[in-house]
C-alpha cells in the first residue's frame, strides 16, 4: 500500500529527546493531510533500536 493509504502511526522512541529528528524525517515521507499520530517514549526496543514505527493503513478495493 502506498504511504498515503496510512490513517496512524505510533512512533516509539527509546529517547524522547529524538523526536525532533525523528519529526523532520516523518514529514519527508508524509504529506498533508497527515495521519493521526501518536509519539510514545519506550524503556528499550528490540534489537537495540531507537525507534519503531507502526503504522495502520486502510485498503480500499
Amino acid at each position: 500500500l502506498p504511504l498515503n493509504d496510512v490513517v496512524k502511526v505510533t512512533v516509539y522512541l527509546n529517547d524522547m529527546n529524538d523526536f525532533k529528528v525523528v519529526n523532520e524525517i516523518y514529514g519527508q515521507y508524509f504529506s498533508e493531510p497527515y495521519p493521526a499520530r501518536a509519539a510514545i517514549e519506550v524503556s528499550g526496543l528490540a534489537k537495540d533500536a531507537k525507534v519503531e514505527i507502526q503504522a495502520t493503513a486502510i485498503c480500499e478495493e
